[in-house]
């Protein structure tokens, strides 16, 4: 058995073309949607992510704000422009790039972004928002990345309804919030998660429909672990150092040779990232949305 590979890249570009549709349409009622974003510091792969988004949301028509603060920036200095943005009538959503200089409360800055332009979706009151299931004209932006996992799979005609999906991980970024996505009844699919706290994750593995690999291990997910014709997606990050060329290199938590007997495979890098991405537009978008329903 060979896995089939879920294309992040191709269902990332599936979803611009729609949102360039649905940004033309919000044009044409005189709003234009504003993607920010809010770079402290010069870490070369902060600058590298952050120009990435711009670039593809001025490619789908989208305002692109780049708000830049010195790596010795205070404190005061960068919760003065989170209360800008969020008073700024041109941005409709925003992410402040993470890490922040250590100097600087990470916890702080991002509780003072305004919930309703929080394009990550993790702002505390999103996050509580999913917790209660709260839908209909006042939704908040939902997490990125796993709605990012959710979406690909439904984009390659995967039904989660009944299935058992296990989470490896409990991070707020990826973990957490995918359980809760996952059990929504729109969704439907039960949800074991393990972490740091489980004895032993191989007997939780071997029973899952699909497993969703958060932990960032390098390749902790093997193929004995795997149910055949399972589905697997990686979504940890590992940055190891390049020997031969000194580069950072990127590797997930799923062991390549999973897609001997995985059913289907989002590999990482290529996978669950470019959706990221594509769901940061999203949020945006969707923001603006209902922004000019309300008007």
């Amino acid at each position: 058995m060979t896995a089939q590979i879920l294309d992040g890249k191709a269902a990332a570009a599936a979803i611009k073309d729609e949102l360039a549709e649905r940004v033309a349409a919000l044009k044409d009622r005189g709003i234009t949607p504003g993607i920010a974003t809010v770079l402290v510091g010069a870490d070369p792969a902060s600058q590298l992510y952050v120009g990435m988004k711009h670039k593809q949301s001025e490619a789908i028509g989208m305002n692109s704000i780049q708000r830049e603060l010195p790596a010795d920036a205070t404190q005061e200095q960068v919760e003065a422009l989170i209360d800008e943005l969020n008073a700024d009538e041109s941005c409709h959503g925003y992410i402040v790039q993470l890490p922040l200089p250590r100097h600087l409360d990470t916890d702080a800055i991002l509780e003072r972004i305004d919930p309703a332009k929080d394009a990550d979706g993790l702002h505390p009151t999103n996050l509580g928002r999913l917790v209660l299931n709260v839908n209909g004209p006042l939704e908040t932006p939902l997490p990125c990345t796993p709605r990012g996992v959710i979406e690909l799979l439904l984009r390659n005609d995967y039904d989660l309804g009944g299935k058992h999906v296990v989470v490896v991980g409990r991070g707020v970024t990826i973990g957490r919030p995918m359980g809760l996505l996952l059990t929504r009844r729109s969704i439907n699919a039960t949800v074991t998660q393990v972490h740091t706290g489980t004895p032993e994750m191989a007997p939780y593995l071997q029973q899952a429909d699909v497993i969703v690999a958060g932990a960032g291990v390098k390749h902790l997910i093997k193929p004995e672990h795997v149910k055949p014709g399972a589905a697997v997606l990686d979504v940890g990050v590992t940055r190891e150092q390049d020997p031969e060329t000194g580069k950072s290199k990127v590797y997930g938590d799923v062991d390549p040779a999973v897609a001997e007997v995985a059913g289907y495979l989002s590999p990482n890098p290529g996978g669950v990232g470019p959706m990221t991405v594509a769901l940061l537009m999203t949020n945006v978008v969707e923001t603006a949305e209902r922004r000019a329903e309300l008007r």
